[in-house]
């Protein structure tokens, strides 16, 4: 394109009025003739050698060393919460299992002197099996409790239709002492290797429910307890009209096993031992984690301290570059407080009133709680005729 032609596409797109203004001088004027590419949609354009910046690899991101222990501490907490919560897919069995591994041991004969306050408190006794009115089971031996059950299966879960129990009233000795057990409010707390056999809905056509089907599986389960055992209890002691009875209290079930606590807690969990294995799995990594992280916390805090006396560790600390080696002075107090000095910001003060009177408030309300329940289930549990001294029965 010649410059004439240049000239006249310039003057043809000058603006009206722009000739009779500057006259001549605009028809000579050399216009700047801008090349748009179709595909661009118009300024700014990305200069020739300079990278894309949509395609430009991105930075990876940075953080700071303090935020490691950081890290670890909330995998840790994840790791703690995830094995607490398969541990509660036990429910009842998980609870008896705490109380076995938590539940302070007294002699019988403080449980006997505990029977007589007002509110004793939740125990262990250990001592053999006693009892006038043993009756014999099906081997031949003396028991003083025999619990069968009939269970269908529900999905993963057993769903008992009927329950049958034999006792006769029992007592816990040691050396003199003794103390009687409420066998009627022995319940999900009896932990003893069960007898198990199963079948199908049609071997018991005329027991199951009806309208289940005969392919249904169902499981008999057999626990009894032998008067020449010797058996751990859990309860809290109590007073009746025959003397000292140790029964469920303070919202936690009666716990009778005679296997040791290590044993009971294997046969609790028999039935979900893939689960344990993963909540164990994750309660190690839990405490691997949380200590991981207070060691790297501590270390962190350890080493300004030691980097000029352990080779190689200054380059490990984090450092900030200053104008000069000098220290600011701070000149009108922090901004972030009340025109004082430096020193804590805000009122810290009634903060910490503030969670004190939260802590104190929490406690007098679970104080009250725990009270009103269990003087409810005391005053249950006395207004029971004849609790734990009762003749042999067969109950269906």
């Amino acid at each position: 394109m010649g410059i004439d032609a240049i000239s006249a596409v310039s003057l043809r797109s000058t603006p009206p009025g722009w000739n009779q203004r500057y006259g001549a001088s605009a028809a000579r004027s050399i216009p700047v003739v801008h090349d748009f590419p179709r595909s661009s949609c118009g300024y700014p354009q990305r200069l020739p050698g300079l990278p894309d910046r949509a395609t430009a690899p991105a930075a990876a991101p940075v953080y700071h060393r303090d935020v490691g222990p950081l890290l670890l501490a909330a995998a840790g907490v994840v790791a703690l919460v995830g094995g607490g919560l398969i541990l509660r897919t036990f429910g009842p069995s998980y609870r008896v299992a705490r109380l076995l591994a938590t539940t302070p041991k007294v002699s019988v004969a403080e449980a006997n002197r505990l029977a007589a306050e007002r509110r004793p408190p939740y125990v262990r006794v250990d001592g053999r099996i006693d009892s006038d009115a043993e009756f014999e089971g099906p081997d031949h031996q003396p028991l003083v409790l025999r619990r069968v059950r009939l269970e269908t299966r529900v999905g993963r879960a057993w769903r008992p239709f009927e329950d049958h129990r034999q006792t006769v009233p029992f007592t816990i000795t040691e050396g003199l002492d003794s103390i009687a057990v409420d066998v009627d409010r022995l319940d999900r707390g009896l932990v003893v290797v069960p007898r198990e056999s199963i079948g199908t809905a049609a071997d018991l056509a005329d027991r199951v429910p009806a309208g289940t089907p005969p392919e249904t599986t169902v499981r008999a389960r057999i626990e009894q307890i032998s008067s020449v055992e010797h058996a751990i209890v859990l309860g809290c002691p109590t007073l009746d009209g025959a003397g000292p009875l140790i029964t469920a209290g303070r919202g936690r079930p009666l716990v009778l096993t005679v296997l040791e606590p290590d044993e009971a807690m294997r046969v609790l969990a028999a039935e979900g031992r893939g689960r344990t294995r993963v909540a164990a799995a994750l309660l190690g990594a839990a405490m691997i984690l949380l200590l991981g992280a207070a060691a790297w916390a501590a270390i962190a805090a350890v080493l300004p301290a030691v980097a000029e006396f352990v080779p190689g560790a200054r380059g490990l600390v984090a450092a900030a570059l200053a104008a000069s080696p000098e220290p600011s002075v701070a000149e009108g107090g922090d901004p972030r407080s009340n025109g004082q000095g430096p020193g804590l910001v805000g009122t810290p003060g009634l903060a910490i009133l503030g969670v004190a009177a939260i802590a104190i408030l929490a406690v007098l309300v679970t104080m009250v709680y725990v009270r009103l329940t269990a003087s409810r289930q005391d005053a249950d549990t006395a207004a029971k005729p004849g609790a734990g001294r009762r003749p042999p029965e067969t109950r269906r």
